[in-house]
């Protein structure tokens, strides 16, 4: 049973290991719109979530037929739904791409990745759970490490702008929503069904405020294809592979390989965008992924869950 239990988790870890790997590949081409393409964050929200709700609601009816609307069988599962979309997906897609359009790819990437310490800090304070000597300990190295790649170890001088610290931890906190938050739908449903629902609410709702054909930039075939890839790469593919993961394994050692998308984000802003590091930027970085491994190392026991 425990070789059975074991054997779910990694299934689960592998689908989770692509989810960060996609997101790694999506939040260096994010960068390369933002900033080098200029793209306002409103029309590129709302173009990224209506057109991946549109595309995924589609797939989900070629394999579901009507079920798609089973989700709507109970206010409970629709309100689950509705904060999922906005609290979790909406505010997540928003926060991290302002994080990026302020600062840099590899940094929000960074302070994202502290999303599994706000699951475990929201466990303590909802669950009013005493910590484990172990979260002490990966709350202090994570901090230390932030503040190593924010900083450069210069107290004085932060390495990204204030406003892009601000919503880069903003985009950790609902990054620790959009994993907990659809859990129990997710069981219930396709994730297929689940994510476009989500992405489609999000939406409209991001339509409502600025509408798609309202401020559109100049399209080219560079912009097609940059947005192209985030909404398969960085909203379809990347956001499915993670709820996927949800169906073998809990929201806690599903967190634990996010450690992927960072390095992968750190590698390919080095290669493509030009990025330059310091040792110590490095060092912070490292140490928030050993925090996080740390973190989930001694909460993400299958024996014990």
């Amino acid at each position: 049973m425990k070789n059975m239990t074991t054997n779910r988790y990694m299934k689960g870890i592998m689908w989770a290991m692509l989810a960060s790997t996609l997101w790694g590949i999506s939040g260096t081409v994010m960068q390369f719109v933002s900033q080098n393409q200029a793209i306002p964050a409103d029309w590129f929200l709302s173009v990224r979530t209506l057109s991946a709700g549109v595309i995924l609601l589609a797939i989900g009816f070629v394999q579901q037929g009507t079920k798609i609307f089973k989700v709507f069988k109970s206010w409970a599962s629709i309100g689950q739904l509705v904060a999922y979309a906005t609290v979790g997906l909406m505010a997540n897609m928003y926060t991290f791409y302002i994080s990026i359009e302020r600062g840099t790819a590899a940094a929000a990437t960074i302070l994202q990745y502290l999303s599994p310490l706000f699951i475990v800090l929201g466990t303590l304070l909802f669950k009013r759970e005493l910590p484990l000597r172990t979260d002490l300990i990966a709350f202090g190295i994570s901090l230390l490490g932030v503040f190593l790649a924010i900083t450069k170890g210069n107290i004085h001088e932060l390495a990204i702008p204030m406003d892009a610290l601000v919503w880069g931890i903003l985009s950790g906190v609902t990054a620790a929503l959009y994993v907990v938050l659809p859990r129990k739908i997710v069981a219930e449903n396709s994730p297929v069904v689940i994510l476009g629902w989500g992405t489609l609410i999000a939406g409209v709702l991001f339509n409502l405020y600025h509408p798609i054909w309202v401020g559109a930039p100049k399209i080219t075939p560079t912009l097609v294809t940059s947005i192209g890839a985030i909404v398969l790469i960085g909203t379809i593919f990347a956001f499915l592979s993670l709820l996927h993961s949800l169906q073998y394994a809990p929201s806690a050692v599903v967190s634990i390989v996010d450690a992927v998308q960072p390095v992968v984000t750190f590698v390919l802003s080095i290669i493509f965008l030009g990025l330059t590091v310091t040792w110590v930027e490095i060092l912070g970085s490292v140490l928030v992924i050993v925090a996080i491994y740390i973190l989930q190392q001694y909460r993400s026991d299958p024996a014990s869950d």
